[in-house]
């Protein structure tokens, strides 16, 4: 730049030199001025030779004070560029999403926060504020807006506002927006700087914990939260009660507040757990236990308690969460069958040994009436009415002998929780119980298929399935349909888990909608039938679940009965 400046000087010179010594030849040869003065020649030389150096002196200035001006500018663009520099360190620190909008221009700059947070790609993004606004979300872009330009409007230093903003993915976010105007020297609004904060989580957890708090304060439990205590054997005071628990106890929150729980806690009741509680502290482990408490109207309440120990976010306990559930009358009702099951295990044992003093005093007298109606059989009886008689006591005397064993069996079963079983071959048992019906089975002339060819053995009592099949062969037999000829089908079937015995046959069948409950009850009868006990069916399913088997019917009156018994392989 110097260089140009002295070579425009010397040009400058030059050209005044020649412009004076043309004029001074032009006056003396064209002009009548004759006497043209010497000093006139010095005075034009010194005029050129001063005109440029006081040119010179102003280029100079002029320089001097550019080059200040430049040194100025410099400063300036290095403060810029360092501002610039911080600017960026700053974005790229904060995980926030900075944008600076051109109030003027409408022009909108965002930094890769917009990218990184939101997920927008770099061609996505918008540069103007209507780009912005699309992407809050509608129900709060309204509200957002006319906030935003009030706060322009009246020049607030500072604006936030909370809103949701649309993600690439259409996904909406929660963030926290806060803005800052700049104004030029007459205080007018040029441009606005913010910074836009994910706060999705924030509110995830706000969201959860207002949840959170409006379970604590509508359940019906008592929900007590106490700090954390070091001290061994000391109670934690209490921070804070839910409405339930001044409900529960008819003290208030501030009449408990930064007392220890044997304000409420009855301390000869929670004597016998104290140990146990002590000890659940220290560990700072959860514990659940029962005491009796007491309200502020002195009336005890059982409650069952259940301490939580909680952690703060570097994992030390810092308060115990206590819940609190009046079981009152879950207690009382616990000690009213308590009492129950008292009176029923004595009456149970009671009417044992009543049945076996019955049953043993009625054995003697039935034996001897058995004796002499046996007796008198062989003594011929001319009067018929006195016959039948006879007969029918006969009958009368066999059928209580028969109920007496029935009792007694089921005694038998009842009183022994466990049998012995064998290994015995089905066929066999089959066998014995046609030979003790085989007068009944001659009488009656049925139909009796059997297919046990898939069972031969099974472990068994062999008394009791004998009683069980005498029973069920018993009860086809005597409850036939007399319009068609009765009809038998006993299967057996073994599987890899269990044995199962089908007995089916063609009789009168039961009404099970009437009497499903009572199949297997004791003295129920389902029909009119003068030898009917009531108690067969009963000694049956007795038998078959003290094996540890199943039994269930299937029966539709006119068409037949079929009983299906299933027994666990060994």
């Amino acid at each position: 730049m110097k260089k140009n400046i002295y070579n425009l000087i010397v040009i400058y010179f030059i050209s005044t030199l020649l412009l004076a010594l043309f004029g001074h030849y032009y006056i003396v040869n064209f002009t009548p001025i004759k006497d043209y003065n010497y000093y006139s020649i010095v005075l034009i030389l010194f005029f050129v030779v001063t005109a440029p150096l006081f040119f010179a002196y102003l280029i100079y200035k002029s320089n001097k004070k550019s080059k200040s001006d430049i040194e100025r500018l410099k400063k300036i663009n290095e403060e810029l560029y360092k501002s610039n520099e911080r600017y960026d360190i700053v974005a790229k620190a904060t995980s926030d999403t900075i944008w600076d909008w051109d109030i003027k221009t409408g022009g909108f700059i965002w930094n890769k926060g917009i990218q990184g947070v939101f997920g927008y790609k770099k061609e996505e993004v918008g540069n103007n504020l209507q780009w912005w606004f699309e992407k809050i979300h509608p129900e709060d872009s309204l509200k957002m807006s006319v906030k935003l330009y009030s706060f322009i409007e009246q020049k607030t230093e500072k604006w936030q506002d909370y809103y949701r903003f649309m993600c690439a993915d259409g996904t909406f976010k929660y963030v926290f927006d806060r803005g800052f105007l700049v104004m030029d020297e007459n205080r007018n609004v040029i441009r606005m700087i913010g910074a836009i904060q994910d706060i999705t989580k924030q509110k995830e957890e706000e969201q959860r914990l207002k949840l959170l708090e409006t379970v604590i304060t509508q359940t019906k439990d008592s929900v007590i939260i106490t700090e954390s205590s070091d001290a061994e054997n000391e109670i934690p005071k209490i921070v804070y009660v839910n409405p339930a628990f001044t409900k529960m106890t008819g003290f208030k929150s501030k009449e408990v507040i930064n007392e220890s729980a044997l304000v409420f806690m009855n301390k000869f009741s929670v004597r016998s757990e104290i140990k146990k509680l002590a000890e659940a502290l220290k560990k700072k482990e959860e514990f659940t236990f029962e005491v009796l408490n007491k309200r502020k109207n002195k009336e005890e309440y059982w409650a069952n308690v259940t301490m939580i120990p909680i952690t703060n976010k570097d994992n030390q306990h810092s308060h115990w969460i206590s819940i609190q559930r009046d079981i009152s009358v879950e207690k009382e009702r616990e000690k009213e069958r308590e009492h129950l099951i008292s009176e029923l295990t004595q009456n149970n044992k009671d009417l044992k040994q009543f049945s076996y003093i019955t049953s043993h005093n009625l054995r003697a007298p039935l034996s001897n009436l058995t004796g002499l109606l046996n007796l008198v059989e062989d003594i011929p009886i001319e009067n018929e009415e006195l016959k039948q008689i006879i007969t029918g006591f006969s009958k009368s005397t066999a059928q209580l002998n028969e109920t007496i064993n029935d009792l007694v069996n089921v005694i038998i079963i009842k009183d022994s929780p466990s049998i012995q079983k064998e290994d015995i071959i089905i066929k066999n048992v089959f066998e014995n119980v046609f030979n003790q019906l085989s007068f009944l089975i001659s009488l009656k002339k049925p139909i009796i298929k059997m297919d046990l060819d898939d069972t031969k053995t099974i472990s068994l009592n062999k008394s009791y399935i004998e009683s069980i099949l005498l029973n069920l062969m018993t009860n086809s037999l005597r409850y036939l349909d007399s319009k068609r000829q009765l009809k038998i089908n006993i299967t057996s079937k073994k599987t890899n888990l269990e044995t199962i015995l089908t007995f089916k046959d063609n009789g009168i069948g039961i009404d099970l909608e009437r009497n499903k409950d009572k199949i297997f009850g004791l003295y129920q009868r389902f029909h009119d039938y003068p030898d009917s006990k009531g108690l067969g069916l009963y000694l049956v399913k007795s038998q078959v679940e003290s094996m540890g088997g199943t039994i269930t019917v299937e029966s539709e009156v006119g068409v037949g009965t079929t009983f299906i018994i299933k027994f666990k392989n060994n």
